[in-house]
């Protein structure tokens, strides 16, 4: 009957509402969540319960949206609002947040530069801080200074399980990594040749592939033999299980994110990516606790065939490390999982978009390839190891300025203030205050780069040479200019430079992934030509970078032309 609606048309209709209402600013999960639960349920009593409590939840959601988020305020202005117009300016700044924070913080950081300042964000006002506060809060305990409480809110790790306060595996990194990097590289380099052959076919002729899927299979498996060995990266159920964790970590906490604290845990259930992570848990069970069984028994008898070694490796590592509740196999299971999420999100998205970088701008591929060269001929007895890798400093220039352009995350030390936070020039944060240094912003600060908008991939190469040309290891200033050298390297974590973070929680294993994605790229650059499609070049056909509230994810979509290098 014309303009007649079912109860089931109705039920459909206001689920769709729910699922993807009209304020969402994101593109919705793919999968209708509260319209599975209509359809779960046919008995007509039930029917009318479930729309009753869509009903309920739609009011909740609108009331949610509408209403400010109560939070105590420190003595700081809000950006990217109009004080004349808070109410509605703040509400329109907060959904923004989610899709457009690039512009939001560099806006902020621009016109509040030195002074402590909110931005908008869905759940709340966040407190950018001047870097100079940072040296008083990179110490302060974790009880008052959380460091985890922002990784948990960021990925939801209530119900993507991502996150942990064991320090067990940043121990380890400290500690055991660092000190063996030597003989953690040669297997890493044997690994890296094998996965990519692959994932990318060096063939003769133009072969387009997804740039980013390649390269999260790549660093997977080559994550995965410095994790565990072979017995990691040549396991795939192992390396899909980390893969997949990582991805439906991601979409889940999107997705979870869409919706108001209160239903959270119902809507939850419905979400299929936060569904998927109990198996990728039972994976990391089925597979990591045989391992350490077997090494057990080894161990008890002696190492017999490995001629009395133990495995270099960050599991065999852990396993020595632990302490109490830690020594439990199921917990050493479930931390191996998060570790390998940590590694693929971070180092798969630098050399992903390096790769976009060089598409745009090729005429930095063979300046990159003559210093491979010459590097290998100065050390051609050992090949790539620690201490050749550190001589390529074009590519680590090269690097560091794609970092700054496309960091993974927009704002880094990132903390939760529990109780009220006084600094020493009488500055006081409130309690229960997400505080952060908007480091991408800083990043383009003409203070600190000179032409900071323009992307010059051998920046801090040229400042390399230019401190050494003022003095050669045995001057008087020999030490000032090694500090200086340092704070230039990919690796290095400054007031200027924040993208590994700062102070204790700064990332232990930003070296080792320093190492692993210039071994990614010195095997890419001898071994591939590479292009975007029809060989486009220049930033403006760069695959653009996907912001979703504080991340900056390389595009994950993008199609990269390679073939077999042929000069």
């Amino acid at each position: 009957m014309a303009g007649h609606t079912t109860p089931i048309a109705a039920e459909h209709a206001l689920a769709a509402y729910i699922v993807d209402p009209p304020s969402r600013q994101l593109s919705s999960p793919k999968s209708h969540i509260l319209e599975t639960l209509v359809l779960r349920y046919n008995e007509v009593p039930v029917r009318a319960m479930v729309i009753v409590v869509l009903l309920i939840i739609g009011s909740i959601y609108t009331l949610w949206t509408s209403l400010p988020v109560k939070q105590r305020y420190a003595d700081a202005p809000i950006a990217c609002v109009d004080p004349k117009d808070l109410k509605k300016t703040l509400r329109t700044a907060r959904l923004r947040f989610r899709t457009d924070a690039v512009t939001m913080l560099q806006q902020g950081y621009q016109t509040f530069k030195g002074r402590p300042w909110y931005v908008p964000s869905p759940l709340g006002e966040r407190l950018m801080l001047p870097s100079r506060y940072i040296e008083e809060l990179k110490t302060a305990p974790v009880d008052e200074v959380d460091f985890v409480a922002t990784f948990f809110e960021m990925f939801e790790g209530r119900y993507t399980t991502m996150g942990s306060r064991s320090t067990l595996h940043p121990r380890t990194a400290k500690q055991d990594l660092n000190h063996y990097m030597a003989k953690v590289l040669k297997p890493v380099k044997d690994e890296i040749g094998e996965v990519f052959d692959l994932n990318i076919p060096a063939t003769d002729d133009w072969h387009p592939i997804n740039a980013h899927h390649a390269m999260v299979q790549i660093v997977a498996r080559v994550s995965s033999r410095m994790f565990g060995g072979t017995d990691l990266s040549r396991n795939q159920p192992w390396v899909d299980a980390t893969i997949n964790f990582a991805l439906d970590g991601f979409m889940g906490a999107q997705a979870i994110k869409q919706y108001p604290e209160i239903i959270r845990p119902l809507v939850a259930m419905f979400i299929p990516a936060l569904g998927k992570i109990k198996e990728h848990h039972a994976t990391a069970q089925r597979v990591i606790v045989p391992i350490l069984r077997a090494r057990r028994a080894a161990a008890a008898a002696g190492w017999p065939d490995t001629d009395g070694e133990a495995p270099v490796d960050f599991l065999q590592w852990m396993v020595e490390n632990a302490e109490g509740e830690e020594k439990e196999d199921s917990f050493l299971a479930q931390i191996q999982l998060k570790l390998s999420f940590a590694a693929i999100h971070t180092s798969a998205a630098a050399p992903t978009q390096l790769l976009y970088d060089l598409c745009a701008m090729p005429e930095y591929v063979e300046p990159l390839l003559a210093e491979i060269r010459d590097v290998r001929r100065e050390f051609c007895e050992y090949g790539f190891d620690k201490r050749s890798l550190m001589k390529l400093e074009k590519l680590d220039s090269m690097m560091k300025e794609s970092q700054r352009f496309n960091p993974l995350l927009l704002v880094t030390f990132e903390r939760f203030i529990h109780r009220p936070y006084t600094f020493s020039d009488g500055f006081r944060i409130p309690g229960n205050t997400q505080i952060g240094v908007p480091t991408q912003a800083i990043s383009m600060d003409p203070a600190f780069y000179e032409e900071p908008t323009r992307f010059d991939g051998f920046r801090f190469s040229k400042l390399r040479g230019s401190i050494e040309a003022r003095g050669g290891p045995k001057t008087s200033n020999s030490n000032n200019n090694a500090a200086e050298l340092g704070k230039l390297a990919y690796s290095s974590s400054t007031h200027e430079s924040m993208a590994f973070g700062y102070g204790r929680h700064a990332c232990p294993g930003r070296w080792f992934a320093s190492n692993e994605i210039k071994m990614i790229m010195v095997h890419l650059l001898e071994n591939y030509e590479f292009r975007l499609p029809g060989g486009k070049t220049g930033l403006e056909n760069r695959p653009p970078s996907l912001n979703f509230e504080t991340q900056y994810l390389p595009n994950m979509d993008a199609v990269v032309e390679f073939r077999r290098r042929r000069t």
